[in-house]
């Protein structure tokens, strides 16, 4: 059935963050919401078209700062049941592809509204729990930017919507934007619980019917993100969650002929090995499946003589040890010059000996655990290796403990060599390599941070100077999707710094943007004539 109207739809704007200061009614909340989840435990289905498949093959949820503690359970699945989830994505589609526009928003809008109010809390718990991320990590990414990414998308979606081809005499003509013909497989990751959801929330907007593989260490608040869909009034097997074993999954879901798109953030050569499983089955296809990544990063800060170098410092900070690292966009090298280095390593060493790290339920901890033991082990032998080569330095950090829970200490090398292996490598955990350059080779050096890296996807510099900031702009065109000027290479907000890379870093269809939405619909041009001809003939045929 078709709306009535030309409706307009509430204005959308960036949700506030709230501070969670000493005495703030969230930080109360956040409290009570974190210690009741510790101390329960979940137990998790899949969501199958109306079904909670429950297999009883159980795998024990705990969080990275707390190993030995378990929060919960989910159940594990197997071939069947990603066919079945197939099978219920396509049987939805018909009713929820038909439902109007405004109500299928209606549904999503609803969801921002409880996020914003009666579910803020206990998205960010769940996301401090699973992923441990301090509280503000978890506001910025589980609450806001989640909340940013259902109402702008709304927006966008009518903004696509106007996009209107012109008309000639006689001729009404009008573009309609069809869903994909079949389902959506969506891959999320374990570092942003916002990102999780709107690999969902984007094509099910337009029209589409998904299946969703979270990450399996980000289960737990995935699970959250369930219930909330669930209170909005989404219909069953518009979006059918399961786990499993990520191979055994995706080749029920790449032989299925109604396969039409992959909207996946993860890893590049996991990316790299779907997409080519997709090209080897192409012929299966009912249609060509339309493939959207976002994948890895090594993100530089370039910093030019003028620069200031406490600014530097912060940006080094916050950039490189946010979240641990565990960000795409998280700076992992950076190129100093030789005359602001003894400046920028007093405030960079400075800043550390004050950080605090723990359980992110004592709110002063800034630094909490990487995501799990594989990581733990990864980052740390980068971290002994680079304390045993002639050609690094640790400057600061360089411890780590997983007894308890997988703490890496902030650290920072100083690599004496511009491509030694953790300038090139991306560690996704709380490390950044710095080059100390000669200050008078600025233009070699924006070579160099562009050759380094086989990723494209954040950078920024640093820079009073705006020839400078000009030439490296033009310079670094293509090493970064997401450049900064005088800021840390991370936070993107919705609406504001729409975010992707290309290069090995993706497929650069800007989430957060009406481009990404765009790759989840399949236009339809339809003309009308209003008098037909009647007559073959055209004037040219005419004779003496």
């Amino acid at each position: 059935m078709m709306g009535k109207g030309l409706f307009k739809v509430p204005q959308a704007s960036c949700e506030k963050v709230q501070s969670f200061a000493l005495g703030s009614p969230e930080r109360e909340l956040v409290a009570i919401e974190y210690e009741k989840m510790m101390s329960s435990v979940v137990d998790i289905p899949m969501y199958i078209g109306s079904e909670e498949v429950r297999t009883n093959d159980l795998v024990k949820i705990s969080p990275p700062h707390k190993h030995k503690h378990t929060v919960g359970h989910y159940h594990k699945g197997q071939a069947l049941h990603v066919k079945k989830a197939i099978e219920e994505a396509v049987l939805a589609k018909e009713d929820w592809a038909s439902m109007s526009w405004e109500h299928r928003a209606s549904i999503f809008l609803k969801a921002a509204d409880l996020l914003a109010g009666p579910f803020r809390s206990k998205m960010n718990a769940s996301t401090m729990i699973a992923q441990s991320k301090n509280v503000h990590q978890a506001e910025i990414d589980a609450a806001c930017e989640l909340i940013d990414f259902l109402r702008f998308n709304v927006l966008y979606m009518t903004e696509i919507f106007t996009q209107q081809p012109e008309s000639s005499e006689g001729v009404w003509n009008r573009m309609e934007f069809r869903p994909l013909e079949g389902f959506v497989y969506a891959i999320t990751p374990f570092n942003f619980t916002a990102i999780a959801a709107n690999l969902c929330v984007a094509p099910a907007l337009m029209g589409n019917t998904i299946v969703w593989k979270p990450s399996d260490t980000q289960i737990y608040s995935a699970q959250v993100t369930v219930e909330l869909f669930k209170a909005a009034g989404l219909p069953d097997g518009v979006i059918n969650v399961i786990y499993g074993d990520p191979v055994e999954i995706s080749n029920e879901i790449f032989t299925s002929p109604d396969f039409a798109g992959l909207h996946f953030t993860g890893s590049t050569q996991v990316f790299k090995n779907l997409w080519k499983q997709i090209g080897n089955n192409i012929h299966s296809y009912k249609t060509y499946p339309r493939i959207v990544g976002e994948t890895g990063g090594k993100d530089f800060i370039l910093v030019h003589k003028s620069a200031e170098a406490k600014e530097v410092a912060t940006a080094i900070v916050r950039g490189a040890f946010e979240f641990q690292g565990q960000k795409c966009s998280a700076a992992s090298r950076a190129y100093v010059p030789s005359n602001l280095w003894e400046d920028v390593k007093a405030y960079v060493v400075e800043d550390l000996d004050s950080i605090k790290m723990g359980d992110p339920g004592d709110l002063s901890n800034f630094i909490n655990a990487v995501i799990h033991e594989a990581s733990f082990d990864k980052i740390a032998s980068y971290i002994a290796q680079a304390k045993a080569d002639a050609d690094a330095e640790i400057v600061a950090g360089g411890n780590y403990d997983k007894s308890e829970g997988y703490f890496i200490q902030p650290t920072v090398i100083l690599a004496k060599t511009p491509r030694y292996t953790t300038m090139e490598t991306e560690l996704f955990g709380p490390v950044i390599t710095i080059y100390v350059y000669d200050e008078n080779d600025f233009e070699a050096t924006l070579e160099l941070v562009d050759t380094t890296s086989e990723y494209a996807l954040t950078g920024a510099i640093f820079s009073k100077d705006r020839y400078a900031i000009e030439l490296a702009s033009e310079k670094l065109k293509n090493a970064a999707g997401n450049f900064y000027i005088n800021d840390k290479p991370t936070g993107a907000v919705v609406s504001q710094q729409p975010f992707g890379g290309a290069r090995a870093s993706g497929t650069n269809d800007k989430a957060g943007s009406a481009l990404n939405l765009l790759r989840w619909v399949s236009p339809r041009t339809i003309k009308e004539t209003f008098v037909s001809p009647t007559d073959y003939r055209y004037p040219f045929l005419q004779t003496d």
